[in-house]
C-alpha cells in the first residue's frame, strides 16, 4: 500500500539545520572558483611590464588587452544568468570555469596584441559566467541566518586570488617567462573543473522548480542532515506556486521586481565606478602629488588590504540587521572617507589610514551587493538577477577607468578627484536603501525567513 508523501520545504529544511561539512565543501569550492577568477582577471596586469619589454610596444597599446577581459566579463554575466536559470547552476558553473581555464592556456601562446586581446575577451566570457553562478549556488545552500556572511566569505577568494597571482608572478616570470602566468591561470581552473564535477551538487531549489525528481533532491539534502523521512518526502519551495514558467529575465523585470532591479543596477554601477577608478588610477594620483614610484605603490597596496575583514564584518551585520540598510550605511561611510582622503595629502600616516579604511568600506559594500541581490530574487530568476546586476556593474567598472582618464587629462588635483567620488557613493547608498521601498517587492515565504530586505 502506498502511503501519501509528506511535504518538505527545501529552504526551510536548509535553514533549520546546522552548517554541515557538505555545505563547507560547497563554500570552499565556490571560494576556489572566485580565487581563480581573481587570479585570471588580474593576469594581464601581472605580465604587462614583460609584454612591453618582449614585444617592444608602448604601455598605451595594452589598453585594449586590459579592457577586453572586462568587456567579456560583462557579456558573460548577462548571458550566463538566464542560461543557469534554465539548465542549472552547476552545469553553467562547470562549463564556465573549464572554458576560462582553456582560453587562458590559449592566451599563453598569443604572439600579438590583437590575438591576445581576442583571447582575453574569450577568457572574460568564462570569468563573467562563473561569478554569478557561484554566488547563486552558495546563497541557495546557506541557511538564511548566515547567508550574507557565507556569500561574503566566498568573495574573499577574489582578494586571495589577486594576492596569490602577485606572489606567483614574481617567481614565475623571472624563471619561466610571462607565458607561465597564463599557463598557471589555465591549469588551476581546469583541475578545479574536475573537482566541481565530482563534489559540487546542483541547487536543490532549482531541482524543485524544474521538477528534477524527489529522490534526487532527497539524496542531496541527506548530505546536509541524515533524515530518514526525506526518502518519503515531496519537496517544494515556498515561491514555486507563485511563479509561472516565464523566462528568468521576465521574472527579474516583472512589475513587482522592476524597481528593485533598477535600483540594484544603479547602486552596483556606481560602486564599481568608484572601485575601478581608484584601482586603476591611485598610483598615478599619488605620483602626481609628489610620491616616489615605490611610495605610490605602497600606498596603493593599502586599498585592497581591508577587503577580507570588511567582507566578513559587513556580511555578519547583514545577517543580523536589515541588509540593505547595512550596505547603504557602508556606502555613506565610504562617501565620508573619500572626502577625508582628499583633505589629507600632506600627512602620510593619516592618508595611509584613510586609504586603508576607504578600501575596506568600498570593497565590502560592492561585494555585499551580490548577497543582497541573491536574497532579493526568487529561485526562478535568481541566477539571472545576480548575473545581470554584475554585468551592468562591469559597465560601471569600464566607466570608472574612462572617468579617471578624463580627470587626469583635465589635470584635476588629488583632493578634487576624491571629493568627486563622494557623489557616486551617495547615489549607491540611495539605490540600495530604495530597493526595499517599492510596495511590490519580493513577497515569497523565503524572504520572510531571511532579514535580507526590509
Amino acid at each position: 500500500m502506498n502511503h501519501p508523501k509528506h511535504t518538505v520545504d527545501v529552504q526551510h529544511f536548509i535553514d533549520s539545520q546546522r552548517f554541515s561539512p557538505f555545505q563547507w565543501t560547497i563554500l570552499v569550492l565556490c571560494f576556489l572558483v572566485v580565487a581563480a577568477d581573481g587570479f585570471d582577471t588580474a593576469a594581464v596586469g601581472f605580465i604587462a611590464p614583460s609584454l612591453v619589454q618582449d614585444w617592444g610596444i608602448a604601455r598605451a597599446a595594452l589598453g585594449p588587452v586590459m579592457s577586453a577581459a572586462l568587456v567579456g566579463l560583462g557579456i558573460g554575466a548577462l548571458g550566463a544568468g538566464p542560461m543557469a536559470d534554465r539548465v542549472g547552476r552547476k552545469t553553467v558553473l562547470v562549463l564556465s570555469v573549464f572554458f576560462f581555464g582553456l582560453w587562458s592556456f590559449a592566451a599563453a601562446h598569443a604572439s600579438s596584441i590583437e590575438s591576445l586581446t581576442v583571447l582575453r575577451f574569450m577568457t572574460g566570457l568564462g570569468l563573467g559566467a562563473a561569478m554569478p553562478n557561484a554566488v547563486t549556488l552558495m546563497s541557495e545552500y546557506a541557511p538564511a541566518r548566515i547567508r550574507a556572511v557565507a556569500v561574503n566569505a566566498m568573495f574573499c577568494g577574489f582578494s586571495c586570488g589577486l594576492a596569490i597571482g602577485g606572489v606567483a608572478s614574481a617567481w614565475l616570470i623571472p624563471h619561466f617567462g610571462w607565458q607561465s602566468v597564463l599557463v598557471a591561470g589555465g591549469a588551476g581552473p581546469i583541475v578545479l573543473t574536475l573537482m566541481l564535477m565530482l563534489l559540487l551538487p546542483e541547487s536543490a531549489q532549482f531541482m524543485v522548480t524544474r521538477k528534477r525528481g524527489d529522490a534526487r533532491i532527497a539524496r542531496v539534502l541527506s548530505r546536509i542532515a541524515r533524515d530518514a523521512s526525506l526518502t518519503e518526502a515531496r519537496f517544494i519551495t515556498a515561491e514555486a506556486a507563485s511563479e509561472n514558467r516565464s523566462s528568468a529575465l521576465r521574472v527579474v523585470l516583472s512589475p513587482r521586481l522592476r524597481f528593485g532591479t533598477l535600483m540594484l543596477w544603479l547602486a552596483y554601477f556606481m560602486g564599481l565606478l568608484i572601485y575601478y577608478l581608484l584601482t586603476n588610477w591611485l598610483p598615478t594620483l599619488f605620483k602626481d602629488t609628489g610620491f616616489s614610484g615605490e611610495s605610490a605603490a605602497l600606498m596603493t597596496s593599502l586599498f585592497p588590504l581591508g577587503g577580507v575583514l570588511g567582507n566578513l564584518s559587513v556580511g555578519w551585520l547583514m545577517d543580523r540587521f536589515k541588509a540593505n540598510r547595512v550596505i547603504a550605511c557602508t556606502y555613506v561611510v565610504s562617501a565620508v572617507l573619500v572626502m577625508l582622503v582628499g583633505q589629507g595629502v600632506g600627512h602620510r600616516l593619516w592618508l595611509g589610514t584613510m586609504i586603508f579604511l576607504t578600501g575596506t568600506m568600498v570593497t565590502s559594500a560592492v561585494t555585499s551587493m551580490s548577497a543582497l541581490a541573491a536574497s532579493f530574487y526568487p529561485t526562478q530568476g535568481r541566477a539571472t538577477g545576480v548575473a545581470w546586476m554584475l554585468g551592468v556593474g562591469r559597465i560601471g567598472g569600464v566607466a570608472g577607468a574612462l572617468v579617471g582618464a578624463a580627470l587626469m587629462e583635465l589635470g584635476w588635483p588629488f583632493g578634487s578627484v576624491f571629493s568627486l567620488l563622494a557623489v557616486p557613493a551617495l547615489i549607491s547608498a540611495f539605490g540600495v536603501y530604495a530597493v526595499a521601498k517599492h510596495p511590490r517587492g519580493l513577497e515569497t515565504e523565503e524572504a520572510k525567513l531571511a532579514p535580507a530586505i526590509e
